[in-house]
């Protein structure tokens, strides 16, 4: 098979498209195989099989820089620049990453996984380029529901305006963007897409230019003539409104038709636009069929996860509440909104990738009497963390942000680790910020969260399997809870997710001795007064988050016992300052000393 030889893009010239069309389903099978047993994105790789091709044997990998917005979509390109073996790997700790990685190949250049971003890095690139006159051509793959994004739209802009000799590939999986095609449209595609005849027509437009009057009038034909047939039959408009030439749509799945496209915008001076229409989960029935395969991770809402909590309590709250709406960021599925939208459809809104947006609407919608809640992943919202503090907090806004994916989350690697948003958060005066450690948790927040605030306020969990308690281990309001009550000399402060791991380290220092106390704090953000002042009598206390331990939620621990002049010996356990690469949560938190042993062996330290 020539998947299997495959060493590198080179190994694609010279071959047949019939053979190209046999390591397509070769790949294809490849990528699903792989994410069936490690998780990950199939749709989207599905979808840009042929196109990936296309674009490794028009440019020359890595001298011309091909940049993947969405990283996601990036399998493909991984297996045709040789780490096709690798795949047995995938999204393991130590091996192949699930997004473009530069440790792993001089073939990714952007470890992108935030959408939305590689307009402005192909501009950056061509700008630097240029300036050093170097004969680069930059290669930039977007696909139409990162167009959502505002980013995206500034740096269209700025391509436009600086001419910038860029190849822009919009991957439309979707509706964006997507024209009827005719016969007509099928050959002003071709006429416009060849340089030939553009050089030509430009000479024209020079020549009728320099006769007087009448020439005048010609070139003012040709322009309005251009501009009529643009309007009735392409959607260019937009684009070139920008400065960008487009051409297309062109059928992403006919490697020979992209190729011709491809090759032909490699010959225009500045930015061009290269629009193909693919279909995601191209070549996988239940891909094809079903949208939530389609779109993100396999598996996304799993029974009895702190994510089916949240869902099953949101439409409770809705019944209760027709003031409350729903809010995500082109996310729906995995942030367990699709249970609330079918109940709500009119009080679901999607608003596209652009975190910024959702969360200064949500304030608007906030001072028109809504009561809106914001679900996103906790990495998505460091996008929108101008419009947490000045926007919703600002003007003290009663915003619910409920954030999954919070603290460490395992396969997904340093852009999808929740670890900033306990230390943002907890910058934002009049921020409530709760941390749930059981599925029953997470409702009876949601609740107070409905309840007892009037300003902004955070719930943020865990990905994965929620701790299930009973009614008696169920706290409420902005109290802490003791979990357990030891003899004085040493308190644990589990926050969230990490209280298990607390739980578990007192039983392993219970064989020394050693009588443990436990705190679920349930509340970061303001802390319980009556826990600090019982902390404050401890000989020695502990806090653990699964976020940055540098001003995060036990930096706050710390100095509420630092105003009491508390006199104990503090240690904040948490995340380290740097980028936490991929691999299984407990493996991760295991080499952060935040599992059992790990805690309790800090604690002997201290002792």
């Amino acid at each position: 098979m020539l998947l299997e030889t495959l060493t590198g893009p080179q190994d694609l010239l010279g071959r047949s498209y019939a053979e190209l069309e046999d390591l397509a389903d070769q790949i294809r099978h490849l990528v699903i195989e792989s994410v069936n047993e490690h998780g990950g994105h199939l749709g989207s790789n599905l979808g840009a099989v042929e196109l990936t091709i296309a674009l490794h044997r028009v440019f020359r990998s890595p001298h011309d820089p091909i940049l993947w917005d969405t990283g996601h979509q990036a399998y493909v390109h991984k297996i045709l620049t040789g780490r096709a073996a690798d795949f047995a790997e995938l999204r393991e700790g130590g091996g192949l990453s699930g997004y473009p990685s530069r440790s792993e190949s001089e073939h990714d250049w952007i470890e992108n996984s935030h959408a939305s971003t590689v307009l402005s890095y192909a501009h950056g690139l061509a700008t630097a380029y240029q300036a050093n006159d170097v004969r680069r051509r930059v290669v930039a793959v977007i696909g139409d529901g990162a167009l959502t994004g505002g980013m995206a739209f500034e740096g269209l802009n700025n391509l436009g305006h600086s001419g910038s000799d860029v190849v822009i590939v919009l991957n439309d999986n979707g509706r964006s963007y997507a024209p009827t095609v005719s016969r007509l449209s099928e050959s002003l595609i071709k006429i416009r897409n060849n340089p030939t005849y553009m050089r030509r027509q430009a000479k024209i437009e020079e020549i009728a230019e320099r006769i007087p009057w009448v020439g005048e009038q010609i070139y003012r034909g040709l322009k309005m003539s251009k501009a009529a047939v643009r309007e009735m039959w392409e959607p260019p408009a937009f684009f070139e409104n920008l400065g960008i030439r487009y051409t297309g749509p062109f059928d992403g799945h006919d490697v020979a038709s992209v190729e011709e496209a491809l090759e032909n915008a490699a010959e225009f001076e500045g930015p061009t636009l290269v629009h193909v229409l693919t279909q995601k989960g191209r070549g996988y029935a239940p891909a094809e069929q079903d949208d939530v395969k389609n779109m993100h991770d396999i598996g996304s809402m799993k029974e009895g996860s702190y994510t089916a909590a949240f869902s099953e309590t949101l439409v409770k709250l809705g019944d209760q509440h027709p003031e409350l709406v729903a809010i995500t960021a082109a996310m729906p599925d995995s942030t367990g909104l699709l249970p609330f939208r079918e109940r709500f459809p009119d009080r679901c809104i999607d608003v596209g990738i652009a975190e910024q947006h959702a969360v200064t609407a949500a304030t608007g919608m906030a001072m028109g009497g809504l009561r809106p809640l914001v679900a996103l992943y906790a990495t998505f919202l460091s996008r929108a963390f101008d419009q947490v503090n000045l926007d919703a907090g600002l003007h003290g806004q009663p915003v619910i942000f409920c954030l999954d994916r919070a603290g460490i989350t395992g396969p997904d690697g340093a852009s999808h680790h929740g670890i900033l948003d306990l230390v943002l958060l907890t910058k934002v005066p009049g921020m409530t910020v709760f941390a749930p450690s059981s599925y029953q948790e997470v409702q009876q927040m949601m609740e107070d969260a409905m309840d007892l605030t009037d300003g902004p306020v955070a719930i943020r969990w865990s990905r994965g399997k929620a701790a299930h308690v009973g009614h008696d281990e169920v706290g409420s309001g902005l109290l802490s809870r003791k979990v357990r009550s030891g003899d004085g000399r040493i308190a644990l402060v589990g926050f969230g997710q990490m209280l298990p791991a607390a739980i578990g380290a007192a039983e392993l220092l219970a064989d020394d001795g050693l009588d443990v106390t436990i705190y679920d704090p349930r509340v970061v953000q303001p802390l319980d007064p009556e826990m600090i002042d019982d902390l404050a009598g401890h000989d020695v206390v502990v806090s653990i988050e699964d976020g940055l331990r540098m001003g995060g939620a036990g930096a706050g621990v710390r100095d509420a016992l630092g105003e009491r002049d508390a006199n104990c010996r503090i240690r904040v356990l948490g995340v380290p300052v740097q980028y936490v690469p991929h691999g299984h949560p407990d493996d991760l938190h295991a080499g952060f000393g935040l599992d059992a042993p790990g805690i309790a062996q800090s604690v002997r330290e201290l002792l």
